[in-house]
């Protein structure tokens, strides 16, 4: 008998296709809005991979109700949407995506740098809302990303793919990591140093990290009173590794220059949220890796993960 799997959200017809031809599945018709929490409780009662997305909560009460779950493929790269040391104690694996949104991520990650210092969003809305009269000295004016100091906060593929965008720019890359990387340092020509003078020295700071427990509000209120004024605070990684309520006022007291903002505490974050009302602030809906092409290769590797565990094979991306 074919193995029964549940996928959480739509996904591609080339991808359950594939999955069809293997498993018995089920999925959730939704392709915009995440399973319901009570209708993913029953479905996983009986089934043996769970094919599901950051956005569902896989957390040691719902492995309790999977009694014959076998594998967890998670659609993204991070996964602390899963309970790993629940999985782990049950026998389940569990497997992500890395690899394949290295480069698209690091596009964007690049991408939001640049509308933020040049403050792109902003002068195309003051265009449309007829604001524009006239050419003055000063109106509009950003900040220079050519020849700028960059610091890195996290030094891992994604890390490693903005220093490369970051060399095309002739900018100084510094970079702060778990571990120093001597082989990024001499290929990349990037320099390891403390947090601290990262954020001293840096006229753009990345945070490119995974969020982990270590990771958690690892800038708060004190790591940004360290920036510049005229800094700019980037965050394509998690929501929560940025304390939202101290990037608020360091917004609106200007202790910073500006901040551009893929991932939030809370997503879909809430529109009374105060960081929707500043201007010197680009946010974005978490699309780091939204490509065409790279959205197919996540969710194409996240199938062939899950199959691999199903038919006793090694999967690429295992993390328990």
């Amino acid at each position: 008998m074919k193995p029964k799997i549940y996928i959480t959200r739509k996904i591609p017809d080339e991808i359950v296709n594939k999955l069809e031809q293997e498993c018995q599945v089920r999925m959730w018709e939704e392709s915009e809005a995440p399973v319901p929490r009570e209708v993913l409780e029953k479905e996983v009662a009986d089934i043996d991979g769970l094919y599901c997305l950051l956005t569902e909560s896989v957390d040691k009460d719902l492995l309790d109700k999977a009694t014959s779950l076998k594998v967890v493929s998670n659609m993204a790269v991070g996964y602390n949407n899963i309970d790993i040391d629940a999985a782990a104690e049950k026998g389940i694996t569990v497997t992500n995506t890395p690899g394949v949104l290295t480069e698209t991520t690091a596009d964007l990650t690049f991408a939001l740098l640049m509308a933020t210092a040049r403050r792109i969003v902003e002068a195309s809305d003051y265009l449309k809302n007829g604001d524009w009269k006239t050419w003055s000295p000063m109106q509009l004016t950003g900040q220079d990303i050519f020849g700028a100091t960059l610091g890195i906060i996290g030094m891992g593929r994604i890390g490693e793919a903005v220093a490369r965008r970051a060399r095309g720019f002739d900018m100084e890359v510094l970079y702060n990591n778990r571990s120093r990387k001597p082989k990024v340092e001499e290929e990349l020509g990037t320099t390891y140093v403390a947090m601290e003078d990262l954020l001293r020295q840096s006229d753009f700071v990345c945070i490119l990290a995974p969020y982990t427990p270590e990771t958690e509000n690892l800038i708060t209120a004190k790591e940004l009173a360290l920036m510049k004024e005229t800094a700019i605070l980037i965050n394509t990684a998690r929501g929560g590794i940025v304390n939202e309520t101290d990037l608020y006022e360091a917004l609106k007291n200007k202790q910073i220059w500006a901040a551009g903002i893929d991932t939030f505490e809370k997503e879909p974050i809430d529109l009374e949220n105060p960081l929707l009302k500043l201007d010197n602030i680009v946010t974005l809906p978490h699309i780091g890796s939204a490509s065409i092409k790279t959205r197919m290769k996540m969710a194409d590797l996240a199938a062939d993960n899950l199959l691999s565990v199903l038919f006793s094979e090694k999967p690429q991306n295992v993390i328990v």
